[in-house]
């Protein structure tokens, strides 16, 4: 009788421990003998089967052997597994591990007390062998770290409140080390653990993950803009010190001399034309250039989304803490009509190349949220976009995003969808920036928008989950939409009046 079979057969006359049936008793578990108590570890493997590979070989090759809990903050959550903490300087714990990577497998489980997560930098992939397990609910955390496991006995509950109050420094490091050490970690099949407790499937969020596209979207109500940086890249809003300081920094893993900086700059125009800022600007850098520490490789005017704009390439020799570094930089100054947006991307110059297609992307999903997309020359100055106005800032902004994505990606790639859109721009704009505006005045008037577009904005999204292949298509699931829509918003109110006053 082979595995398969067995593991059936039993399920049907066996009631279940838990998620778990006698068939799953041969699962491995892993077991933490601490001073302070025993931690027992189950694994979700449908859900980060690399992750838990990952623990479990590095358990079994002893690696986790007198290492200690290295960060703890209660009431948030307990980390170790990092190899310099056995006998290494403490200045060093939280940066150790194998050279070996895990990339991120994000999934839906929340992060709860209990829960046994991946440690990782910036970079998503970064994962290694240090893991946290959850003191209180964090769920903040959702979805941006890999959850591959859970605590399963009472004692591991009391050992994990016992290790969060022991006493910690100022970098939340444990006073005593040896209260929190891991005397031996073991690997273990479920049948040798009599404490298990009977736990519910772990608590999920309510949507699905949607599949990593490489980037990580901001938007700014101050700012009216939104824009996207490289997945992984530390995303900071520093303070502004000057007038000329970046509103936004996104800082990219380091693999040479530096690391890759993307960032934005967001100043008003004071009235001035867009000549006058590319005269200031050459005038603020032609002290560098005259004395030969900066070098211009290319400057041009273009366009960025029907704005003005104006890219400067260069070059040149930067110190920092007594070193010097051949640095490579890229800025684009985009021109607004109360203010103008300055995104740059810099890097050291073997480096460059490399990391200028995220800076590409980044540039290409820059938008201006109050005139999102492109207006008709005859529409009116001002308002914009009524239904990015409505909805910015609200849980309808992804929907509205993804929209946008469906017109770059499938509307505008067929000779269809682009006649569609250019008549629907022209009659659109024709009313939206009045709309607009009224929005921005008035609060109750904008959430009104808001309830009475979500019913389109949900059929809308119908897109999302049809293939369209051709021209035939896209009439079809257009026209079928639009219909829909004229039902909703005309017919079904029609009927409604009808037969009350009937």
């Amino acid at each position: 009788m082979n595995k398969v079979f067995l593991a059936l057969t039993i399920s049907l006359f066996l009631v279940s421990f838990g998620n778990y049936t006698f068939a799953q008793s041969d699962d491995k578990l892993v077991v933490l003998e601490t001073n302070l108590g025993v931690i027992v570890i189950e694994f979700f493997p449908d859900d980060a089967p690399n992750h838990v590979a990952n623990f479990i070989k590095l358990t079994e090759s002893g690696f986790y052997d007198g290492t200690i809990f290295h960060r703890i903050i209660p009431g948030f959550m307990i980390q170790g597994g990092d190899p310099n903490t056995i006998n290494g300087d403490p200045s060093t714990w939280g940066i150790g591990g194998p050279e070996e990577r895990v990339n991120a497998e994000f999934n839906t489980i929340k992060h709860n007390r209990g829960i046994v997560s991946m440690a990782r930098s910036a970079d998503p992939n970064s994962g290694g062998s240090q893991f946290f397990i959850v003191h209180k609910d964090s769920n903040f955390l959702d979805g941006q770290y890999t959850v591959f496991g859970r605590i399963v006995t009472e004692e591991s509950f009391q050992t994990l409140d016992k290790i969060a109050a022991v006493e910690t420094g100022d970098k939340d490091n444990p006073i005593d080390p040896e209260q929190v050490r891991i005397i031996k970690a073991t690997v273990v099949n479920r049948s040798e653990v009599t404490d298990i407790l009977e736990l519910p499937d772990p608590e999920r969020t309510q949507s699905s993950v949607s599949p990593s596209t490489g980037n990580q979207k901001y938007e700014s109500a101050d700012h009216e803009i939104g824009f996207s940086v490289p997945e992984g890249w530390l995303l900071q809003q520093p303070d502004k010190t000057q007038e000329n300081s970046p509103d936004v920094v996104a800082v990219g893993p380091k693999t040479g001399e530096i690391n890759p900086v993307i960032s934005l700059t967001v100043q008003e125009t004071n009235q001035r034309t867009f000549d006058e800022l590319i005269s200031e600007k050459l005038e603020t850098i032609k002290p560098g250039i005259e004395s030969g520490n900066l070098e211009i490789i290319s400057q041009e005017k273009t366009t960025v989304k029907g704005n003005d704009a104006y890219v400067i390439d260069a070059s040149g020799l930067f110190s920092s803490n007594g070193e010097q570094f051949n640095v490579k930089f890229k800025e684009i100054m985009v021109y607004g009509t109360e203010k103008f947006y300055t995104l740059a991307y810099s890097n050291g110059i073997d480096d460059f190349d490399s990391q200028l297609p995220r800076f590409t992307d980044t540039v290409d999903s820059f938008e201006i949220l109050s005139k999102d997309i492109p207006k008709d020359e005859s529409a009116e100055e001002g308002g914009g976009c009524l239904i990015a106005t409505a909805t910015f800032g609200s849980e309808l902004a992804p929907q509205v995003q993804q929209l946008r994505e469906i017109r770059d990606n499938t509307l505008l790639q067929t000779d269809s969808g682009t006649s569609f859109m250019n008549t629907f721009n022209n009659f659109y704009y024709s009313f939206s920036p009045i709309i607009a505006d009224y929005e921005r005045e008035n609060p109750v008037f904008k959430e009104a928008v808001k309830i009475t577009i979500t019913p389109m904005l949900s059929t809308l999204s119908l897109l999302n989950y049809v293939d369209i292949d051709s021209e035939q298509e896209m009439l079809g699931y257009g026209i079928s939409l639009i219909l829909l829509n004229v039902g909703m918003y005309f017919a079904a109110p029609a009927i409604i009046i009808f037969k009350i006053r009937k």
